[in-house]
């Protein structure tokens, strides 16, 4: 039955993000396996039941994997399938630690806060650990109340008050005391925080272009050739200071002649020109990258992506067996620069791809004065799945979390615009070639979050790592 419980935990977690988007179920959704932490009395039974649940969440929520590696990574069924699993297993360690830790404190007056700050501690881990996906809290990006925490504590705080809220329908379940409930008062002057900024409409224009490139495809110097000139054509319009391109599967080398045409694609247009493409090492090795070129043709800086794509951009040593998604000659190597790129008086950063899911990361572009952000994406890899609107959903936390627009350029979709509550201004149809003009604002002021980072989430950790142990040895 504990297990039983503990799986059904994992199950309403899948049922809150796309592709089912039953979002009502955030704040219940961890109820299930706080009953069973509280019932079972061996740690043992109760890691083994919570790495089940682990188990079952990443494989619902991340199902995709399974195809990008098979479909694009070159792998046999079988091979997929079996790295597949074994990622399941790996990050299931997660749900694991926490059952067996929480199970320590259910029955404890102090279950309520220190179930919530392990729950919000160990999502912070996710990313150090190898792989961060959706979090908890990215549950609330539709939910008013619940959104105001973004710019304070960011998608960690609204974690922790789903996790409070779970864990208090455990102790409702479980008959506890109605006084170990009071700790819900924390939550009384959340409606009192500031509220979300109401929508706006964009006062500066870029021109952003989906290109729609077959991921599969054999790219060829003429081929590759043939898309530039699309893409070109696709860009002109009179009168837009800002061209945007995406990152895309297509390798466009940084070499001399496609340094000359893209500076001709500014210089034609009269416009800046952000767009991706493969730079260099001093060693040679490649580098995932953003570029700015201005209306004069001559590149100003250059972004290279700091958080690379497991197995998509580099394979990690233990999987080394495991081939490569994209089409480089060799594994991409992570740049070490948070760069803010200077344009027209304005400032501006980029964040490429799986990048979107690291919140600290994207805080300190606009911290160091970022005024507005550019998602550069190819997600042609997860051909019609639910991973679109995941991934969609992360950059939207984003906005929240440091009040800024976010123009989000992709191959094929979601191609959007962001307002700095995390709602979406414009969106392209997907699987479309196709441009559009998008509107957004330069934004100065910058949210507590921004300033101050990720204290909450750590300190959460910290907190119910230490909690949890103590009263285990009492």
């Amino acid at each position: 039955m504990n297990a039983a419980l503990s799986v059904a935990s994992a199950v309403l977690l899948v049922l809150v993000f796309p592709r089912f988007n039953l979002t009502w179920l955030a704040p219940v959704a961890l109820a299930p396996i706080l009953v069973a932490c509280a019932r079972e009395i061996s740690w043992k039974r109760r890691f083994l039941s919570g790495w089940a649940a682990g188990i079952v969440y990443w494989w619902g929520v991340c199902y995709w994997i399974q195809f990008v590696l098979h479909d694009h990574g070159g792998l046999g069924l079988a091979l997929s399938w079996v790295s597949f699993v074994l990622f399941t297993i790996l990050k299931g360690l997660h749900m694991a630690l926490f059952a067996t830790l929480a199970g320590f404190v259910m029955r404890k007056p102090w279950a309520i806060p220190t179930a919530a700050a392990l729950w919000a501690g160990l999502e912070r881990t996710h990313g150090p650990l190898g792989f961060a996906w959706l979090d908890l809290g990215n549950a609330g990006i539709d939910m008013p109340v619940a959104m105001r925490l973004a710019p304070i504590l960011g998608v960690y705080g609204i974690s922790f008050v789903f996790a409070m809220i779970g864990c208090a329908v455990a102790l409702i379940v479980l008959r506890r005391p109605r006084l170990e409930l009071a700790w819900l008062a924390i939550l009384l002057p959340l409606p009192l925080l500031p509220s979300l900024p109401p929508p706006s409409a964009g006062t500066e224009t870029a021109r952003v272009v989906q290109p729609n490139v077959d991921t599969e495809a054999d790219f060829t110097q003429q081929s590759v050739a043939d898309l530039s000139r699309q893409m070109a054509d696709l860009s002109q319009v009179s009168g837009i200071p800002l061209i945007v391109w995406p990152e895309w599967p297509a390798p466009f080398e940084m070499n001399a002649n496609f340094k000359a045409y893209v500076a001709q694609v500014a210089f034609d247009s009269h416009a800046y020109f952000v767009f991706n493409g493969v730079a260099r090492t001093p060693q040679g090795e490649p580098l995932n990258s953003a570029f700015l070129v201005n209306p004069e043709g001559r590149i100003v800086d250059r972004y290279d992506q700091i958080t690379l794509v497991p197995f998509g951009e580099y394979v990690p040593e233990p999987f080394a067996w495991v081939n490569r998604i994209t089409k480089e000659t060799s594994d991409f190597v992570p740049g070490h620069r948070v760069v803010v790129f200077p344009m027209g008086g304005h400032k501006f950063s980029v964040f490429i791809c799986y990048e979107s899911a690291f919140p600290n990361l994207v805080r300190q572009s606009v911290r160091d004065g970022a005024e507005v952000l550019f998602n550069l994406s190819n997600d042609g890899y997860f051909a019609h799945s639910a991973a679109h609107e995941q991934h969609l959903n992360l950059a939207r936390m984003r906005a929240a979390e440091n009040r800024r627009w976010i123009l989000r350029a992709t191959n094929d979709g979601i191609t959007a615009m962001i307002d700095p509550s995390g709602r979406i201004t414009q969106r392209l149809p997907s699987y479309r070639q196709i441009a559009a003009d998008m509107q957004y604002r330069y934004l100065q002021e910058t949210t507590f979050y921004t300033r101050h980072g990720d204290w909450f989430a750590w300190g959460c950790l910290i907190a119910g790592c230490l909690t949890a142990l103590m009263t285990a040895l009492l």
